[in-house]
């Protein structure tokens, strides 16, 4: 049984058994976690241990070759449709159109996650608000910063209202007042306060004191396995940095992977 939040109810993400093979290489091996709804986890691991590949498998990008994964109930082999709808996905590189402009971008993934048309000005215009967009949202993302260009990756996420939200490196790019507001929309997102309820965040960084500013669980993988699964609380009892925690892990088996697992297909 994974650490953090006890699930009482629906898990926003189940995974069971979740492996990945390339051909004699098991990129991942074995995961075993649940995340609760309202729940912020951060997945760590060095480079090429698992985690996109992880990430891709959770979000329906690319599918496993053992176990399952369940996002708000719906299986992402057996019910797609279902899962994708309930995750919002940023990948380290955002997948934008750069002709279009902010507000037609939005619009346009908006409508493709099948956003009510009625709803769904409200929906870009309350994304384009969160993501401190409003002042460029009539300009063509091929002109933005690209830190603007993280933010508008992080709308066409939200827009959706998704149960769940993966984000690999959300804050890449951003100077430091735009990381602040960043993890302050990430937890607004995930508290119970947030009127349109609670989102669950996986989210992977290289930024450690991210993770120990708005994660609440940490979850480490290395060469494709979970070697630590606590809440960031207990990592951290008795002020050990999670920086020490990484580094401790990580130097106990240094031998590199076979294949650089992050940049399989």
């Amino acid at each position: 049984m994974s650490a953090g939040i006890e699930v009482t109810e629906t898990p926003a993400i189940e995974v069971e058994g979740l492996c990945k093979r390339y051909g004699d290489f098991e990129a991942v091996h074995g995961l075993h976690f649940r995340v609760a709804p309202g729940e912020v986890v951060g997945l760590l691991g060095p480079n090429a241990a698992g985690k996109t590949t992880t990430m891709r498998m959770l979000t329906g990008f690319i599918p496993p070759s053992d176990g399952r994964v369940l996002i708000a109930g719906h299986d992402v082999l057996t019910d797609p449709l279902g899962a994708r709808a309930a995750v919002g996905y940023l990948p380290e590189s955002p997948p934008l159109y750069p002709e279009m402009t902010v507000r037609a971008y939005v619009s346009f993934v908006a409508s493709i996650k099948d956003v009510p048309r009625r709803e769904r000005a409200d929906a870009v215009e309350r994304a384009i608000a969160r993501c401190g967009l409003s002042e460029v949202s009539r300009r063509v993302i091929g002109q933005l910063s690209k830190g603007y260009r993280q933010r508008v990756g992080l709308a066409q996420a939200i827009v959706h209202e998704p149960e769940v939200l993966v984000l690999d490196e959300p804050t890449v790019g951003l100077d430091p007042i735009q990381i602040r507001e960043i993890r302050g929309l990430i937890a607004e997102l995930a508290s119970p306060e947030h009127g349109r309820g609670r989102q669950s965040v996986i989210l992977s960084t290289h930024i450690l004191n991210e993770v120990e500013a708005i994660c609440q669980r940490v979850m480490m993988i290395h060469h494709g396995r979970m070697v630590i699964d606590q809440p960031l609380a207990e990592l951290t009892a008795g002020g050990q940095r999670l920086e020490e925690v990484f580094a401790h892990i990580t130097s106990r088996d240094d031998a590199p992977s076979p294949v650089d697992a992050e940049a399989s297909p």
